[in-house]
């Protein structure tokens, strides 16, 4: 279903912006809107957007238009989540504030070192380097069948003329990557680097992006997710309000459809949790249900999560560090979850006779989306075999979880390692997993540390219960 969206740039928009987005959209009688994959902003069909009356401030792109497609970036996991050294917050907006014109291709600008935002999912995909302010390179164009690497290392302040005359070269003959470097290097004077290794994509367990989280030692930072993807505009009115009451300048769109707001001052916690408290807004969904990504305004798909997650559950069945993926039937595979539950579509002169639907599942090598490789596990199932496909894929994650370091290498060898007991222990509040193999950034905790070295004064990072509250998870409990 095509749908009207509007363009956020990067994921990233002030209380100000939202709250005339918010303020359009009632005026037109709407009473939610939803969020995409793009970190965009989806309105149903029929919106209508005045230029006029918002002075052109956003973009609109409406069904079967093609007037651009969204920059998607990680700043939304900046400060929150693990991060390259020199990839502050300011760099990332300063690099956005250079795309003056909205690209006609899909732009990823990401950190390899976060998992919320997928690295390669846009035609156009730059990805942080070791070295400061220099990027890979790495693009698939719409008629390409494979992802291609810049030859050399991009310069933060050039990475937007780069994708121009990418983009404009591109537009006028379907050349490969070679011709595209030596057209952009002939047409562009650019501070360009060599390219000394090959991109290294660590993998680390999918995090837990909702609730009021502690950031630093004097704010928080708040993550909310409707399971509906139907966000409720009086709320977000009032939300938009009580940032500018805290001086809060940015609200940040993820790719999971959910929203995070960061620097909520340490003396108005509580104001935000009596706020959410008082709209009745749940902020403790678990990794089960929150892991997953759907198509938008596709009720099958909402239906389907629904039986999935709920038959998961009575199992009690872990999928920490997994995401989930539900769509039709995509030839080209473009996906960005560690498992995907495709449904096939029905032959066009069967249509009209009522048949079960039937699903394909793939999982990712290694179960790692960045790998950008799938792997068919089973296919043409019924509806009611999912759930024992899933719970067979989870068991057979954790057994391979830590066996493989993933090296992003056009020469590059998979090396294994012996497995080896994980000192992983459990919050009994909010079921947050202390994992000595990746410790706890937010807290300055390096990896390594054994959980029983941990201080006294340890606390969950999530819902801040003393360190007598977690519980070992046993070897059986890690492999379920």
């Amino acid at each position: 279903m095509e749908l009207t969206r509007l363009i956020v740039k990067g994921g990233v928009l002030s209380p100000g912006e939202l709250r005339s987005i918010v303020n359009m959209s009632l005026a037109q009688g709407l009473k939610t809107i939803s969020f995409g994959s793009r970190q965009d902003i989806i309105f149903p069909n029929g919106f209508e957007y005045s230029e006029t009356e918002n002075n052109g401030k956003f973009h609109i792109v409406y069904p079967d238009e093609q007037s651009g497609n969204n920059i998607v970036s990680s700043y939304v996991s900046t400060d929150i989540f693990r991060n390259t050294a020199w990839l502050t917050g300011n760099k990332f907006l300063y690099v956005l504030e250079q795309f003056k014109d909205q690209p006609a291709l899909k732009v990823n600008i990401t950190d390899p070192k976060q998992q919320l935002v997928p690295l390669f999912t846009g035609h156009i995909n730059f990805i942080a380097s070791e070295h400061e302010d220099y990027w890979y390179l790495y693009i698939r164009l719409p008629n390409w069948q494979r992802m291609e690497v810049y030859p050399v290392l991009i310069y933060s302040w050039d990475i937007a003329k780069i994708y121009y005359e990418i983009e404009r070269i591109v537009s006028e003959e379907s050349i490969g990557i070679d011709m595209i470097f030596n057209l952009v290097s002939e047409n562009l004077d650019t501070n360009n680097r060599t390219i000394d290794k090959a991109l290294n994509v660590p993998f680390y367990p999918f995090p837990y992006y909702e609730g009021m989280n502690r950031l630093g030692i004097d704010q928080y930072w708040l993550g909310l997710y409707w399971r509906n993807n139907l966000y409720d505009l009086e709320f977000l009115k009032e939300m938009c309000d009580l940032c500018f009451d805290c001086k809060i300048g940015k609200i940040c769109i993820t790719s999971w459809k959910s929203f995070i707001i960061k620097g909520i001052p340490k003396e108005r916690k509580l104001d935000w949790e009596k706020f959410l408290g008082k709209k009745g807004i749940n902020v403790r969904h678990s990794l089960l249900e929150l892991n997953w990504h759907l198509p938008v305004a596709t009720e099958w798909s909402l239906n389907l999560k629904t039986f999935l997650v709920r038959t998961l559950d009575q199992f009690d069945i872990s999928t920490y560090g997994l995401t989930f993926g539900i769509s039709d039937y995509n030839r080209e595979g473009h996906y960005f979850t560690s498992i995907v539950i495709e449904k096939n579509n029905l032959p066009k002169d069967l249509e009209s006779i009522k048949i079960r639907d039937t699903y394909n599942v793939l999982y990712a090598k290694h179960f790692d989306p960045n790998t950008r490789d799938y792997i068919i596990h089973t296919q043409d199932i019924d509806k009611l075999e999912l759930p024992g496909i899933l719970i067979e894929l989870s068991k057979k994650y954790f057994n391979e979880l830590g066996n493989n370091t993933l090296v992003e290498n056009n020469s590059a060898t998979t090396a294994k390692k012996e497995k080896q007991e994980q000192d992983m222990y459990q919050c009994s509040e909010c079921l947050t997993i202390y994992n000595s193999e990746y410790g706890d950034t937010v807290q300055g905790i390096e990896k390594g540390v054994l959980f029983e070295n941990l201080p006294d004064s340890y606390c969950c990072s999530l819902c801040e219960a003393p360190k007598s509250n977690f519980v070992l998870l046993t070897a059986e409990k890690q492999d379920i």
